[in-house]
């Protein structure tokens, strides 16, 4: 019997899973790591600690599989995606990298879009929006405040290429990170390089990796001593993955046109395939090739969801109850007898791009409970993915279900508000941890069990349950809706004049 190990590096943890072509996992392990924050919505992470949890999960996963580690053929890798490094020639790390949440390059992102180049064409037909989460905004901001740091790195890439570097000493991006997060593009001649010179950053062209591959292609082989540090041997393929959100719609076996992905977490992302271009301002792409050859991918996202759940249980010392919130939760009516939240904690992704807008509970009174909260954020963070469902409808792309992976789907009610707010039925496949599962088909394809990603879903992916929307809450829901919309324009400049000026910048401590 042969096996794949796919990996799958979040916000929070590194997991490691080891699984047959069957699609079944034998064994999976974790290992966590920090973040640290900063005001000016700033979040980085220390790289060494994604290399330490990966070779702890990983030889963990091998041994609860209970496989001879000499059966594995190949390994996939999914990560965040655009949590920006500077690395030198050795591949380690000048800085922290800047976490995918940071969005500390709000005026970079402004410049970028300034360009009016015609690599922005993808997103919202060169309207915008241009995201400060992303790799060329974070990379300018290095050049414009960090120039040490820019000028002393060999490469700048994502936390995907840190760990392709170490595990096989290439440079090899990702083309579903460089499509959707670099401005690549296949429909064009690659690199936005027209774009960087504009900015006057053209020199990051040597700095990107020169080789990008597709996923589900074979990057290499592991070195002996990356083999060593994750419990594999030397022959090992690593087969190129992705961003853990896009890679995780093969895991949920979101494939053919019309249907529609979302994925939770620390943060919610929907993704529509399209066999056509489409563009629409306050949504993002659509990107070509940049999951399957010949396909699509439209975007939305929400850049703070399951993280105002962890914000939550903070505030509560650590001592939240999930169940139990749960169970007190599900007894409430929609609207949670006045609440609404704004679900922008850490800015709005889509389909605002408003990186200073901010969370906000409303209709609080000395009666409410943390329940009602709880319930309220739930509520909040569904009604923030309907306004961007319907700005995809605006844009003609319209999907009859939901398929959703990740955290959410742990809580049957997360799941019922999501049906009924959005009004389409939820679907959650069976198959476990859609990144996981999408790296697992990636590496069954590059170990050429399969001869396309298509055979491999068929294969790999397991249907499960569905759930629909109720009629009388899906009704109040429109109307609560209508608030919720409402609370944007109403406190966006009070958000705005509210934020605290940048303090002067300072270098950034390298990473120990």
């Amino acid at each position: 019997m042969a096996y794949v190990v796919a990996v799958d590096g979040g916000t929070e943890s590194l997991r490691a899973g080891v699984y047959d072509p069957s699609g079944a996992c034998l064994g999976q392990a974790s290992h966590p790591y920090g973040t640290e924050f900063a005001p000016g919505a700033r979040a980085e992470q220390n790289p060494e600690d994604w290399w330490t949890a990966l070779g702890i999960a990983t030889k963990a996963a091998l041994a609860k599989a209970g496989i001879n580690p000499k059966a594995v053929e190949a390994i996939c890798l999914t990560t965040t995606s655009c949590t920006v490094v500077a690395l030198d020639a050795e591949g380690n790390a000048l800085r922290p990298a800047l976490l995918w949440m940071d969005v500390r390059a709000g005026a970079e992102a402004q410049a970028v879009l300034a360009t009016g180049d015609a690599a922005l064409a993808s997103n919202g037909a060169g309207r915008g929006p241009v995201s400060a989460e992303w790799m060329i905004p974070k990379a300018l901001w290095l050049k414009r405040h960090e120039p040490h740091i820019f000028d002393r790195a060999t490469t700048i890439g994502e936390y995907q290429d840190f760990l392709t570097i170490r595990l096989t000493g290439r440079r090899v991006a990702s083309l579903n990170n460089a499509s959707i997060r670099w401005h690549y593009s296949t429909a064009r001649s690659g690199f936005a390089a027209s774009l960087v010179r504009a900015l006057g950053m053209e020199d990051i062209l040597d700095k990107w990796p020169p080789e990008v591959a597709a996923p589900g292609a074979v990057v290499g082989t592991l070195t002996a001593s990356a083999a060593e540090h994750v419990g594999l041997h030397a022959g090992v393929k690593l087969v190129q993955g992705g961003a853990d959100a896009l890679i995780g719609m093969i895991g949920l076996g979101v494939a053919k046109p019309g249907q529609l992905a979302l994925i939770t977490g620390s943060s919610h992302l929907q993704f529509g395939v399209s066999d056509r271009a489409v563009h629409h301002p306050g949504l993002w792409g659509s990107y070509p090739d940049a999951v399957y050859p010949a396909r699509h991918i439209i975007e939305g996202g929400q850049t703070s969801t399951g993280s105002i759940l962890q914000w939550l249980r903070r505030l509560m010392g650590g001592t939240m109850d999930l169940d139990a919130l749960n169970t007190a939760a599900a007894r409430l009516e929609p609207g949670c007898d006045g609440l609404i939240v704004q679900d922008h904690f850490q800015g709005n992704r889509t389909p605002y791009v408003d990186p200073l807008s901010r969370g906000a509970i409303i209709g609080l009174t000395l009666a409410h409970g943390p329940e009602h909260i709880f319930r309220a954020i739930i509520e909040g963070i569904s009604l923030g993915t309907r306004a961007i469902l319907d700005e995809m409808a605006a844009a003609g792309f319209r999907s009859t279900e939901l398929t959703v992976g990740g955290g959410a789907t742990a809580s049957e009610l997360w799941l019922q508000i999501h049906a009924d707010t959005s009004g389409l039925p939820v679907c959650v496949p069976a198959s476990g941890a859609a990144p996981s599962v999408g790296a697992a088909v990636l590496a069954a394809h590059g170990a050429g069990h399969f001869g396309s990603i298509d055979e491999g879903i068929a294969a790999m992916v397991r249907p499960g349950r569905r759930i629909e929307p109720r009629p009388r809450e899906a009704a109040r829901y429109d109307e609560i809706y209508r608030s919720y919309r409402a609370l944007y324009p109403a406190l966006k400049d009070v958000a705005a004049q509210s934020t605290p000026r940048r303090a002067p910048e300072t270098a950034s401590r390298s990473p120990e």
